[in-house]
Formats: structure tokens, sequence, C-alpha cells
């Protein structure tokens, strides 16, 4: 992993608590499209930017999933940066979002980035169903 995505993947984030956070984060995201990475823990992230269309798919996608399995009143499960200017987004899977009480930190399941994304790795395995809805968007990628 190089210094500074690690740097960055552990610096200071804001998390969306409300869904309309994260409706305003979507919102930054979609109006500058150009120049995001996207990567999965566990899988070998890819060194090229994404095209705008991918990107608008995968936070309407993301979005949808987040909003059907994470079926709480509010989101807390996805962190920015910043959300007016954001540079680094994590985002929490709401099947593995782990317990505060844990010792082991749970990375984010997918990561938007400005900067090329080293792989994160996670002890515990990916599920099939979260390999699959990431194949159906990015195939081989």
């Amino acid at each position: 992993m190089s210094r500074e995505f690690q740097d960055r993947l552990k610096g200071p984030f804001r998390g969306m608590l409300h869904w309309s956070d994260l409706d305003a984060l979507w919102a930054s995201v979609r109006a500058q499209p150009e120049g995001w990475y996207i990567s999965m823990v566990g899988e070998v992230p890819v060194p090229q930017t994404m095209a705008v269309e991918a990107l608008h798919n995968f936070i309407t996608e993301v979005d949808a999933l987040l909003r059907r399995e994470h079926d709480c009143t509010h989101c807390g499960i996805v962190y920015a940066d910043d959300i007016e200017q954001p540079a680094f987004i994590k985002i929490h899977d709401p099947s593995s979002i782990g317990s505060s009480c844990s010792s082991t930190p749970v990375p984010p399941r997918w990561m938007l980035s400005r900067m090329p994304p080293s792989l994160v790795v996670d002890v515990a395995p990916l599920p099939g169903n979260r390999r699959r809805w990431w194949q159906k968007l990015f195939g081989d990628r």
C-alpha cells in the first residue's frame, strides 16, 4: 500500500450521519466527476480513473444498495474527507460493518479517491454476493 494512500485512508473523515448528508456528498462528486479512482477491499485496484458514466452508475448502484441493506433512519457508514470538495470517500458495507467493541477495525468495502489507490487487504473473506455485485458493475475492468 502506498504511504500516501495509507495515510489518507487513516486520516480524518467526516461521517455522513443523515441520508441527506449522503445526498449532498453524491451531488458534490457528480458535479466534478472526472479524475476519480474506485477500489474495493481485497481486489487489486485499477490504475486508471473511472469513466464519468461508470462513476455515475456506481454512485446510483451503491446508494441503492446502502439504502436497501442499511435499513436505518440514518446513514452513518459513508465517510468523506470533505463534503463540499471530497477527494477521498470510504464506504462501509452494511453486511459487514463490525462493532465499535472490536479491537480490529473493519476496513471500508469501497473507496473513491482522487489519488491512485493501493491494495487494501481484509482478513475476512469477500462475500460472494459482493464480488458478483462488483463484477456486474465493472466486469473484469
